[in-house]
């Protein structure tokens, strides 16, 4: 059967986007997710607040509670 080999080939191409995707983000959230630390406003902190809830969801699918 051939399925168990091309989840696995699959599997390890995802994760590597996901680790990807990761490192974007850290370079992102290092400068600020883009923004001018100056002009900060409340729509930045509630897109923020957006993003760590999605960010406790997906942690939440593999047992992390933190």
């Amino acid at each position: 059967m051939k399925t168990q080999p091309d989840a696995l080939a699959t599997y390890i191409t995802k994760s590597a986007a996901i680790q990807t995707r990761i490192q974007k983000l850290q370079q992102l959230a290092a400068d600020h997710f883009g923004n001018d630390p100056d002009a900060i406003h409340w729509g930045h902190v509630g897109d923020l607040d957006r993003v760590q809830t999605l960010l406790d969801e997906l942690l939440a699918m593999f047992g992390s509670n933190e």
